[in-house]
C-alpha cells in the first residue's frame, strides 16, 4: 500500500514539472498569482492556473497598489519628522505676539539690515532646546525637576521666582496684543476679546487632555505661514534681501545695539527651556515609555527623533521670524514708519501700503500664535512650580488631581489679564519682561549645559560635543546681550 501511495503521490509531482516547462515555453512566470489567489476562487485544475501577468484582473493591480501605499506610509511613520511635537510647538510659542511686536520693531527700524540676526540665532537656539528635550526625555524629569535633585536649593528658587514674573508681564503684554488684533478684525472692544481668549485658554488648558490639546497646538502652528503669505502681496527685492542678510549695513549705536538685544532675548527665552523638557515627558508618560535611563534600548530612535523635531520646529521658528522683519522691511520701513509698539500696529499699519489682504493675514498670524504663546508661558510656569514645590503636575492629569499646578496656570494666566487692563503699557510690560528673561537666560542656559553633560544626571546619553559647544557659545552672546541690555546708554 505504502508503494501504491508513493506512486500516486508522484504523479502529480511529474505533471506539475512538466507544466512547470510548458509554463517556461510559453513565456508564464510560475511566481506569479493563479486565478485563486487573485480570486478566491478554487474550481477544480483551473484554480491551480497560473495567470498570465497581462490578463491579471483589476483586484489584483488594487492590491499591489495599495500594498505599496502601506509600506510607504509605514516608512513615512517611522520617520522622525511624522512625531513632530514638542520642538515644533515649542518654536511656534518663540514667535508669540510679543515676540512678533520685536521682529516688526527691528525691519521698520533698520530694514533689510537686521535679517541677519535670525541665521546667526537660529544654531543657538537649536542647540540649547535640543538639550532641554534630551534632559526631559532621559530623566523622565522637567527642567525644574533636574535642578531640584542636582543644584543648591537658592538656584532653583530663584530661577522660578524670576520667570514667575517674567511670564505675567508677558501674558498681560500678549493678552492686550491679541485684543487689539481682534478689535481690528472683527470690531468687538478690545477688552471683551481679551477676556474671551483668556477664558478660552483656560478651558482649553485645565478641561482638555493633553493628547487631545496637542493635536489642536499643533495645527496652530500653521499659523506662521500668513507672514510667509504676506511676501506675495508686496514687492520684495530678493537679491538685496540676500546680500544684506550676509552682508548687513548697521553703524554701532545703542539704537543698535538694543534691537539686536532684543531680538536675540525673544528668541533664546527661559520659558520655553521649561516648557520643551516638560512636554517631552508628557509625551513619554502619553506612550506608556519609559525614561530613556532605564530603557536604553529606545535611546536610539527617540534621541533621533527629539534632534529633528527640535531642530526642524527652530527652523520653522526662525524662518517666519526672519520674514516678519522682511515683510515690515519692504514696507513699513520703505514707508518711513519706523516705530512700532504693538504687534497690532504693524497689522494696522500694514494696511494702507500693501492692502487688505496683507493686514488680514499678518492679524491671523498674531491671533494663531497667541493661541500657542500664552498656554506655553502659563503652563512653562506651573511646571517649574509644581516640579520645585513636588506637586502632581501635567496637563494629561485631571484638574482634581493636579489642582496646583492648573491654579498655577490660572493665577497666572488671569494676573496677565489683569495686566492688559491696568494702566501698565503693554511696551513696558514686555520690556520688564525682557530683562528679567535677560538676566535668568544666562545662569539657566549655563544650569542646563552642565545637567545635559553630566553623565551622573543623563547616564550614557549626554549631549554631543559639537551641540555643547553650541550652547556655551550662545551662553556667551546672551550674556554679552544682557549687559549691554543692563548697561546706560
Amino acid at each position: 500500500m505504502r508503494a501504491v501511495h508513493a506512486g500516486r503521490g508522484s504523479q502529480p509531482g511529474r505533471r506539475g514539472a512538466a507544466y512547470s516547462r510548458k509554463g517556461r515555453k510559453a513565456g508564464v512566470s510560475m511566481d506569479e498569482p493563479t486565478e485563486t489567489q487573485v480570486g478566491g476562487h478554487l474550481a477544480g485544475s483551473a484554480g491551480r492556473t497560473p495567470v498570465c501577468s497581462a490578463a491579471l484582473p483589476a483586484e489584483y493591480e488594487t492590491a499591489r497598489r495599495a500594498t505599496m501605499f502601506r509600506f510607504a506610509w509605514e516608512r513615512l511613520k517611522d520617520h522622525p519628522l511624522s512625531r513632530l511635537g514638542p520642538g515644533l510647538i515649542t518654536g511656534v510659542a518663540d514667535d508669540d505676539p510679543s515676540g512678533i511686536a520685536t521682529y516688526s520693531q527691528a525691519g521698520a527700524q533698520f530694514g533689510l539690515n537686521m535679517l541677519w540676526t535670525m541665521p546667526l540665532a537660529f544654531p543657538f537656539m537649536a542647540a540649547i532646546q535640543s538639550m532641554c528635550g534630551r534632559i526631559g526625555r532621559v530623566t523622565g524629569r522637567g527642567l525644574a525637576a533636574n535642578i531640584k535633585a542636582t543644584f543648591p536649593p537658592l538656584v532653583l528658587k530663584g530661577v522660578v521666582l524670576l520667570l514667575l514674573i517674567a511670564n505675567t508681564l508677558n501674558i498681560g503684554a500678549d493678552v492686550a496684543v491679541i485684543g487689539e488684533v481682534g478689535e481690528l478684525l472683527i470690531g468687538l472692544d478690545r477688552h471683551a476679546m481679551a477676556v474671551i481668549f483668556v477664558v478660552a485658554t483656560l478651558l482649553l488648558q485645565i478641561f482638555v487632555p493633553y493628547h487631545r490639546y496637542v493635536f489642536f497646538l499643533k495645527w496652530l502652528a500653521l499659523s506662521l505661514l500668513a507672514y510667509v503669505a504676506v511676501l506675495f502681496t508686496v514687492h520684495v527685492p530678493w537679491g538685496e534681501v540676500a546680500l544684506r542678510t550676509v552682508w548687513p549695513r548697521l553703524q554701532l549705536s545703542s539704537d543698535t545695539a538694543a534691537v539686536v538685544v532684543g531680538v536675540f532675548g525673544t528668541t533664546i527665552s527661559p520659558y520655553l527651556f521649561f516648557w520643551q523638557a516638560s512636554e517631552e515627558v508628557e509625551d513619554m508618560l502619553a506612550q506608556g515609555s519609559a525614561p530613556l535611563v532605564q530603557d536604553p534600548a529606545g535611546a536610539p530612535k527617540e534621541l533621533r527623533r527629539i534632534q529633528w523635531d527640535t531642530w526642524s520646529g527652530m527652523f520653522y521658528s526662525d524662518i517666519a521670524a526672519y520674514f516678519i522683519i522682511l515683510a515690515t522691511a519692504v514696507t513699513l520701513h520703505v514707508a518711513g514708519i519706523t516705530n512700532i509698539e504693538t504687534a497690532a500696529q504693524a497689522a494696522s499699519a500694514l494696511r494702507p501700503l500693501a492692502g487688505d489682504f496683507a493686514f488680514i493675514l499678518f492679524a491671523i498670524g498674531i491671533v494663531g500664535v497667541g493661541l500657542i504663546g500664552v498656554p506655553v508661558l502659563a503652563g512653562s510656569a506651573a511646571y517649574a512650580l509644581a516640579e520645585a514645590m513636588g506637586w502632581n503636575e501635567g496637563l494629561e492629569k485631571r484638574t482634581q488631581d493636579a489642582r496646583g499646578f492648573y491654579g498655577v496656570i490660572a493665577v497666572s494666566v488671569i494676573a496677565g489679564l489683569f495686566i492688559s487692563y491696568s494702566p501698565i503699557s503693554p511696551m513696558k510690560a514686555l520690556f520688564w519682561s525682557a530683562v528679567i528673561n535677560g538676566v535668568v537666560a544666562v545662569p539657566l542656559m549655563v544650569v542646563i549645559i552642565l545637567l545635559a553633560s553630566r553623565p551622573s544626571v543623563m547616564g550614557p546619553h549626554t549631549s554631543g560635543w559639537p551641540v555643547i559647544i553650541l550652547g556655551w557659545i550662545a551662553t556667551l552672546v546672551m550674556g554679552l546681550a544682557a549687559i549691554l541690555m543692563l548697561v546706560p546708554g
